[in-house]
Parts: C-alpha cells; sequence; structure tokens
C-alpha cells in the first residue's frame, strides 16, 4: 500500500522542492557552464564554431544515450541514490575540466560528465511524480525546471565574467566547487521515496519498457516537441554569443553574458504556466509556447540591439513553458514506466541539443545569424506540426487540465 503523497504547504514538500531545485541548479550549472566560452575555445584552440560546440554537444549526446538506462537503473538502486551519485560525480569531473590544456582532453570530461549527469534529470521527474500530491506535481515540476533555468543561467553568466578577468579553467573550477556544496546540501535535504517501489534489473524490461513507450503515438509526440525545441534553444545561444561578440557589435563576455538573465523569465513562466493550461488546456498552451519561440526568433533578425534582446527573451519564455507542459504531460499520459518514459523524454530532448547544436555552427559558418535563425524556424515549425498531430490524437483524451499553482 503506498504512503500518503506530500502535500502542498507541508515542511516535506518546501525540503523537496529545495533540493531538487538545488539538484536541477547543479545539473545546468555543470551542463550548460561552456555555451558562453565556445567563441573563447575557438579562439584558443584555432577551431571553427561547429567544432567548439563539442563540448556541450559531447555532454549533451551521452546524456541523452545514458539517460536511457538511468531511469531503468533507478528502477533497481532506488531514486535517491542514483540522483546523489550523478551529481557528486558532475561535481567532481566539474573540477578536473579546470585542469584541461588540450581540446581534446576538454572534450573527453565533458563526455563523461554527461554519462553522469543522466542519472538526475529522468529519475527526478519520476521522484516527483510518485512521492508528491497529484494535484501540485505540475507545481512542484515548474519549481524543479525553474531551478535548471537559473542553474543554466547562473553558470553562463558566471564562467563568462570570470573568463573575461581571469580564465576559463578557473571558471570552471569555481563551479566545480559550488556544485560539490550544493551536493551535500541535496544530500541531507532530499526525503527518502516513500512510495518507490524497487524492482531487479531485467534486460527483458527495459526493452519492452522503452518499446511500449515508443509505441505511444502520444508521447511519440511528446518526444518529437522535445527535440525540436531543445534543439533549437540550445543552437539559438550557442551562437548569438558569436554575433555579439563579434564585429558588429562587439560587445564583450562579461556584456554579453547578460543576455543570459532572460532565463529569469524562463524560470517565472516554467512556475505560472500550469495557469494558462488550466484555462486554455494543454494542447493550445503548448501550441502557443512553440508559435511564441518562433516569434521570438524571428525578432532576432533585427539589427537594433534591444529588439535583438527582446527577442531572446521572448524564445526563452515560450521554451520554458513548452518544456513544463510537454514534461509534465510525459509524466501524467504514460500508465506504467513512468521513469523510462521520462528517459526517453530527455533522450530526445538532449539529442535535439546535441545534434542541432552543432549543425546550427555549419549554418553559422555558411551564412551567419540568418542562416542560425532559418535552421532554428525550421525545427519550431516542425515542432508545430507535432502539436497539430497531437491534437488530432487527443481530442477528447487529454482534457483534464494541470492543476492551479497553489
Amino acid at each position: 500500500m503506498d504512503s500518503p503523497r506530500i502535500q502542498s504547504g507541508t515542511l516535506a514538500f518546501r525540503k523537496v522542492n529545495l533540493a531538487l531545485f538545488a539538484a536541477g541548479f547543479v545539473t545546468f550549472i555543470t551542463l550548460y557552464d561552456v555555451q558562453p566560452l565556445l567563441p573563447e575555445f575557438a579562439r584558443e584552440f584555432g577551431i571553427r564554431p561547429a567544432w567548439a560546440s563539442l563540448p556541450l554537444s559531447a555532454a549533451s549526446f551521452t546524456l541523452a544515450v545514458a539517460m536511457l538506462l538511468a531511469g531503468t537503473l533507478s528502477e533497481t538502486m532506488g531514486r535517491k541514490p542514483v540522483m546523489l551519485g550523478a551529481l557528486f560525480l558532475t561535481s567532481i569531473l566539474a573540477l578536473l575540466t579546470a585542469f584541461c590544456h588540450s581540446f581534446s582532453s576538454l572534450v573527453a570530461l565533458r563526455f563523461a560528465q554527461g554519462l553522469v549527469l543522466a542519472g538526475l534529470p529522468p529519475v527526478a521527474m519520476a521522484y516527483l511524480s510518485e512521492e508528491i500530491d497529484p494535484p501540485t506535481v505540475g507545481t512542484a515540476m515548474g519549481l524543479y525546471i525553474s531551478g535548471n533555468a537559473i542553474g543554466g543561467m547562473s553558470g553562463r553568466l558566471f564562467t563568462a565574467t570570470v573568463t573575461d578577468f581571469f580564465s576559463w579553467n578557473l571558471a570552471l573550477g569555481l563551479v566545480g566547487l559550488i556544485s560539490l556544496g550544493l551536493s551535500i546540501y541535496f544530500a541531507f535535504s532530499l526525503p527518502p521515496s516513500a512510495n518507490f517501489r524497487r524492482r531487479p534489473f531485467e534486460y527483458r524490461y527495459f526493452f519492452t519498457s522503452v518499446l511500449q513507450q515508443l509505441r505511444d503515438p502520444h508521447l511519440l509526440c511528446l518526444y518529437g516537441i522535445s527535440f525540436m525545441v531543445m534543439g533549437s534553444f540550445v543552437t539559438l545561444f550557442n551562437y548569438i554569443t558569436f554575433r555579439l561578440l563579434g564585429g558588429e557589435y562587439g560587445l564583450s563576455q562579461t556584456v554579453v553574458s547578460l543576455i543570459f538573465l532572460s532565463y529569469l523569465l524562463g524560470a517565472y513562466c516554467s512556475s505560472t504556466v500550469s495557469r494558462l493550461v488550466n484555462r486554455f488546456g494543454r494542447f493550445l498552451t503548448v501550441r502557443g509556447c512553440v508559435a511564441t519561440m518562433l516569434a521570438g526568433i524571428v525578432l532576432t533578425l533585427a539589427r537594433p540591439l534591444p529588439l535583438v534582446v527582446l527577442g531572446i527573451a521572448v524564445f526563452t519564455c515560450g521554451f520554458f513553458g513548452t518544456h513544463t507542459v510537454a514534461s509534465t504531460w510525459v509524466g501524467r499520459h504514460a500508465k506504467t514506466a513512468k521513469a523510462q518514459a521520462a528517459s526517453l523524454y530527455l533522450f530526445f530532448y538532449y539529442l535535439g541539443a546535441s545534434i542541432a547544436g552543432t549543425v546550427g555552427g555549419f549554418c553559422w559558418a555558411g551564412a551567419g545569424w540568418p542562416g542560425v535563425a532559418g535552421f532554428i524556424s525550421l525545427l519550431l515549425l516542425a515542432a508545430l506540426v507535432f502539436t497539430a498531430i497531437l491534437a488530432r490524437l487527443s481530442a477528447g483524451v487529454e482534457k483534464a487540465p494541470l492543476p492551479a499553482r497553489s
């Protein structure tokens, strides 16, 4: 018999939210701390922008692949131990990147970092779906994603500023120390699972659960949306720095890093989007969020810097809204193997980041920012196609709205 779920407004609810906020912060600060440094890597190692994206793309790729197994591994080892191991290992690897003096060693460490980071995102989603009272899961998920957003923003701002005054090696080392401290906080703050049911690891179960999720057309559409929107999001932030640092604007690393303050808007949108779902339903909300991203990328084609910044902010709000609705939808739609369903969602999510994030570099080299914006627009149009298919599949089936935020 399941234990009572954690209710909104209780001490346990606050402890879970703060612990997973810290975990999301560590995940994204260590994954994306290199993103504003891509122009620095291109300059220091004498490589093209597309290759300079490999420290980020390598981590995203291994993260995507390893997450297919991470959810199933947590079914055997438990939710908290897997998340804790992921946080401590990524913190140590982040510290080691401070001592890299060749591009190949940096890419190799980032490759390993993606592998260990896989133990957090899908397991955190499964933990929330098991432990939090269903009416408040949407709010808890939004707060967890807010931690992702603020961690990603902080890492980018921090590493860009420290690199401007000192070096990227020192910046990445300090990120590792911060992450280690937050991992210790997580270890002592997150309540152990109360509704987790351990099962022995079985290869047959792993493959059958993956196939079961891939046969569900609703989930396939949500996976397609995650691939397209995350691919477009990473592509924008990978190469907008090249544009702003270049001759057109000639800004410094520190000034350019201020664009990542748009993540604050993203954090706000991810924690409040459930109100839109209550009013308009999941389909219209996710479609509107993708359309918002498309409007934002069009704005970035303008030359005046304020319009470019506005476009980035609009795009970021649309992205976090889309991700919050789609990820929550996966958890509520999957009837069994929820961790595996979440793992597949995040597999496509980070696979999009890895592939599109590097392909965008060739678009930049061939056609500058208009080429990158055109590529992102194609990805978002494909996401809108998936929302249209999802609407037809969901007619009369997925009408229950997310609960309002308490």
